[in-house]
């Protein structure tokens, strides 16, 4: 299997590649798989490769001036027990976007990175008890 094979990969553009990496390894379970200083980063959490863009680049001069806002894509991590992520992160200084909210598939609360990307920590529902 080649690389391309074993992972997702998912760009963010980020102010600053070693703040971003930081909150990624510290914080949520990624480890760090290359390294190009302030240019570029890249860490991995499973089958997830993020792309650590800074502004030196080439994904970062690729992308025009006005697609640079992080906006409403994020990506999704899921967790075993969200009131306790929300915890142990906020402990640690952590800023969330938003309050948690919940659905049929679960529950939910977005986090912002260090450049503001969204991720979206899920706890699916817990599947009713037979009688």
């Amino acid at each position: 299997m080649s690389t391309t094979d074993q992972y997702v990969s998912v760009r963010y553009l980020v102010d600053d590649v070693p703040a971003a990496v930081d909150f990624y390894t510290a914080h949520l379970g990624f480890r760090l798989n290359a390294d190009a200083g302030a240019a570029f980063a890249d860490v991995v959490r499973g089958s997830l490769r993020l792309l650590l863009s800074g502004p030196a680049s080439s994904g970062a001069r690729a992308t025009p001036d006005d697609a640079t806002v992080p906006g409403r894509n994020r990506i999704h991590l899921v967790v075993d027990d969200l009131d306790a992520e929300i915890d142990r992160l906020r402990g640690a200084g952590l800023p969330f976007r938003s309050e948690v909210v919940a659905g049929p598939g679960g529950r939910q609360i977005l986090l912002a990175d260090p450049a503001g990307n969204l991720i979206e920590l899920f706890q699916p529902a817990r599947p009713a008890a037979s009688a």
